[in-house]
């Protein structure tokens, strides 16, 4: 049987994953944890997050879970970061002042500008809250295989203020608009990280978590 780690740092949807997860998980075991030796034995691992990158990363440090995380992605193991999960995942972020995050995957977190206008010059407002449509980004014309039998153009559900901007092209696979054009979804090797929260995107943000569940952490 699968074991699928959801990270606990106390700083995410973690029951909302989970069940998420255990809807779309055939023959797995969903389990909440901060213990480092099972998460480190897993076959897949999440890392979720919501509210402010300082008060994440400063609970991630402060359980030793980010030497966990280290480990995860050293060893091989296929890790999902989701929305602030994925944030944590970068080199930087400007909020809080400036906190540098895990720079497991190179990029900046920027904050949306205030004054944002879609493109019938209406204000926007900040957080971005609600459902947007994400641009699959083809690799060598291959979609990543966290797109399998998922649309492009599907729409997910997006609460933030702020969001990536990655060094590397290769590295992002979906790309949504809001005011301007953003990077939401990244990939490289054995990690994986969306800025929406596929726990609350229906079909489409289900097919993505099975997908990830089935991913071998290799495209």
């Amino acid at each position: 049987m699968k074991l699928i780690a959801v990270i606990d740092y106390g700083m995410g949807n973690l029951h909302s994953v989970a069940k998420a997860v255990e809807h779309v998980a055939e023959h797995a075991r969903v389990e909440i944890t901060r213990d480092a030796n099972t998460i480190l034995e897993a076959d897949r691992v999440i890392l979720p997050g919501v509210g402010a990158i300082r008060d994440c990363m400063g609970e991630l440090c402060r359980l030793g879970l980010n030497q966990t995380v280290y480990k995860a992605i050293e060893q091989g193991q296929p890790l999902l970061g989701i929305c602030v999960g994925m944030q944590i995942l970068l080199s930087h972020s400007e909020e809080n002042g400036g906190v540098d995050c895990l720079n497991q995957l190179h990029g900046k977190v920027k904050r949306f500008d205030e004054h944002m206008k879609n493109s019938q010059e209406q204000q926007l407002k900040v957080p971005h809250m609600g459902w947007n449509q994400v641009q699959q980004i083809q690799r060598e014309d291959e979609v990543h295989p966290l797109w399998h039998n998922i649309e492009d153009q599907s729409r997910f559900y997006f609460v933030h203020s702020y969001y990536a901007e990655m060094e590397n092209p290769a590295d992002v696979i979906g790309r949504c608009d809001y005011g301007i054009g953003f990077d939401a979804v990244l990939a490289r090797k054995n990690l994986a990280a969306v800025q929406f929260h596929p726990e609350k995107s229906h079909d489409a943000g289900l097919q993505l978590l099975k997908n990830f569940l089935q991913w071998d952490g290799q495209a």
